[in-house]
């Protein structure tokens, strides 16, 4: 996945001195706060799957695609079906390489130089191989494909943090896998023991 980082270049539009942060996010949610400016990510759940001083990239985990499904996409790129697949939405990961696919998946299935292992649970592949394995018996015991990713440059998820426009979370199962889209945020942020009805935080402010 080092080539991802490499392939995009993602300006510091806030013009200010890069916010140095040590704590590793990957395998973290994000939950985006109310006022967090930009509404591609309102009321956002994301995944990070991959985090380091020059890059960080993550999944969208509840915003499905409207009317494209799982067994749709994987008809029009000739994936040969073995079994009945799913009638899952597929996710809009993020407005980054929206015309490629990742999928999310439990560690049941690896895909040797190709599968990122984002924690003890949670895996990413974005490679045709996984696809051809979800359509056998072969395939990993739950996944979900997205198109597209959510990516920061240098400091700038830092800066976002700093700005309170996420709350850092623990990812489980249903939150990653799960069909319910429009708990998810309401969900991740119960996991945390807040009650999104009383949230009234925007960034820039305590």
């Amino acid at each position: 996945m080092a080539s991802l980082a490499k392939a995009h270049h993602f300006p510091q539009p806030w013009g200010r001195k890069e916010i140095v942060m040590d704590t590793d996010l990957t395998g973290k949610l994000l939950i985006a706060l109310p006022g967090i400016g930009d509404p591609r990510f309102s009321r956002s759940v994301i995944l990070v799957c991959a985090h380091s001083p020059e890059f960080a990239m993550g999944i969208v985990l509840n915003k499905p695609m409207t009317g494209l499904t799982l067994p749709q996409l994987l008809e029009q790129l000739d994936i040969p079906l073995e079994i009945d697949i799913p009638d899952e939405l597929v996710l809009d990961g993020g407005p980054v390489s929206s015309d490629r696919g990742f999928v999310l998946h439990t560690d049941d299935v690896i895909s040797e130089g190709a599968t990122l292992e984002i924690d003890g649970e949670f895996c990413m592949t974005a490679t045709r191989d996984i696809l051809l394995a979800m359509g056998t018996r072969r395939g990993p015991r739950r996944s979900v494909l997205a198109l597209g990713y959510s990516g920061w440059g240098a400091g700038q998820l830092e800066y976002e943090l700093a700005e309170n426009a996420w709350l850092v979370g623990t990812p489980n199962a249903e939150l990653v896998f799960g069909e319910s889209h429009d708990g998810k945020w309401d969900a991740a942020l119960n996991e945390l023991g807040i009650d999104s009805g009383r949230l009234q935080i925007h960034p820039g402010t305590a």
